[in-house]
């Protein structure tokens, strides 16, 4: 059977993405589907999306995951309904696929029911979060995710479990999701999955077609994903025909599962880079593996620019200590080193900083260095920072340069700033990547080769 394949021209498919890094995600899985994709830090317009030549699909990276549902109620429907009239058959609200969420922060609940209203339909919207490759598996509506090479249920995992803004204790999406939103919720589970293309279409679209609320489609595997992505595809099509959108809540697995049903999943040419320079590296992030890669950088030279976490975020004493930070860390750069600013844990006893008061000041931080030095490129590290660094330096919108490692490529800004347009960087989740991420971020030059899987 031939495979179905996305529309021959014009936009098709955009997106939102909860939190910054998980945006850069789905830009690079689009990106190895062959659509060019353009990630905005705000809704653009037709005009500005005209000005790129062949762009297939459009993203907004936002804050959803660390908003509460009143911020949501304020937030999300004017870029949702201005993704909406960019006229892509298919919006994806792209959340994390560890369903980081709470009724009460991040409620992917909510987000839904806005979603709804945006695209204007009352219709079924599925709900995708397993991809295998990234490691995360739903399996009769119960998500499983790796952590050091060992797979968890969700509600035993040791990362997720002790998150500190959204805990995991219900691995059971179905329970997990009933706590945000009175929609009704439904599973499409992987026996339903299960036969001839034809038998399961049958089954998927009944329910789809049925239902009025959400719709968890599992993905524990190629063959579920596969079908997940062709039934993802006829939603897309019948939408396409009736000129509306149509709504689509996940994970970076809608893009997988589409990827696997139009069989186009492969890897993005790789860009141009430039010649190895000074990279700068800024981490908000405390995740291990981020911890890992901050080791490994300094052991292979870069130079550590230490900063107090309390002193550089607080409202008094603030300003001076983000400028000494600054100023070594361009002196740094100016003599040709690479360097690494990190905000380490917080000692026993210390006062603890929001991390979106940390994640300002390094935004701060960062846009004084590159005021002052010659940055070849830059990488930030942590979800939130990522988010409060490219805004604070002005950035328009991303385009992918090539990938590094699943979910943390390397993009070029695109800025009315002519200092920051151009300017090469990797945006990365604080568990991504191996331990020499940043190292070998450094030394990539312009004839490098770099590895696609992680390591």
């Amino acid at each position: 059977m031939t495979a179905p394949q996305p529309p021959a021209d014009g936009l098709v498919l955009t997106f939102y993405g909860d939190d910054f890094t998980g945006s850069t995600d789905v830009m690079e899985t689009l990106e190895d589907l062959g659509l060019s994709t353009l990630l905005f830090l705000d809704p653009p317009t037709p005009d500005e999306i005209a000005a790129h030549d062949g762009v297939r699909a459009v993203g907004v990276a936002g804050i959803g995951r660390t908003m509460s549902p009143e911020e949501m109620d304020a937030e999300l429907p004017p870029v949702l309904g201005a993704l909406a009239r960019l006229g892509a058959p298919l919006l994806h609200y792209k959340m994390c696929s560890t369903f980081d969420s709470a009724p009460t922060i991040g409620s992917i609940g909510r987000a839904t029911e806005i979603l709804r209203a945006a695209v204007g339909s009352d219709d079924a919207v599925p709900l995708v979060v397993g991809v295998p490759q990234l490691g995360r598996w739903t399996a009769f509506g119960t998500l499983f995710a790796t952590f050091e090479g060992t797979v968890f249920r969700l509600d035993r995992h040791p990362a997720m479990t002790v998150h500190p803004i959204t805990p995991m204790t219900e691995a059971d999406l179905r329970a997990h999701l009933a706590a945000q939103t009175a929609l009704p919720i439904a599973l499409l589970d992987v026996a339903a999955l299960d036969g001839a293309d034809a038998e399961v279409a049958e089954r998927v679209d009944a329910v789809l077609g049925e239902e009025h609320g959400v719709v968890l489609l599992d993905v524990d595997g190629a063959a579920t994903q596969r079908q997940v992505g062709r039934a993802l595809d006829r939603v897309l099509t019948r939408a396409a025909a009736r000129g509306t959108t149509a709504a689509v809540v996940g994970s970076s697995g809608v893009e997988y599962a589409l990827g696997a049903a139009w069989e186009r999943r492969g890897l993005a040419p790789a860009g141009a880079v430039r010649a190895p320079g000074a990279t700068l590296v800024v981490s908000g992030s405390r995740a291990p593996a981020t911890q890992r890669q901050a080791e490994a950088a300094l052991a292979a030279g870069f130079r550590g620019v230490d900063l107090d976490p309390v002193a550089v975020a607080d409202p008094i004493t603030g300003e001076r200590a983000r400028e000494e930070v600054a100023a070594r860390a361009a002196s740094a750069v100016t003599d040709g080193e690479h360097v690494l600013v990190f905000a380490p844990p917080p000692a026993p006893g210390a006062r603890p900083v929001a991390g979106g008061d940390l994640s300002r000041a390094l935004a701060d931080i960062a846009a004084r260095v590159l005021a002052r030095a010659d940055v070849s490129r830059l990488v930030v590290a942590g979800g939130d920072t990522s988010g409060h660094v490219a805004r604070g330096l002005g950035i328009r919108a991303l385009r992918m340069i090539r990938r590094l490692t699943p979910g943390a490529p390397l993009c070029s800004a695109v800025s009315d700033d002519p200092r920051i347009d151009g300017l090469e960087l990797c945006l990365k989740g604080g568990g991504v990547g191996g331990p020499d991420y940043f190292v070998r971020l450094a030394e990539l030059g312009a004839d490098a080769l770099v590895a696609d899987a992680p390591r």
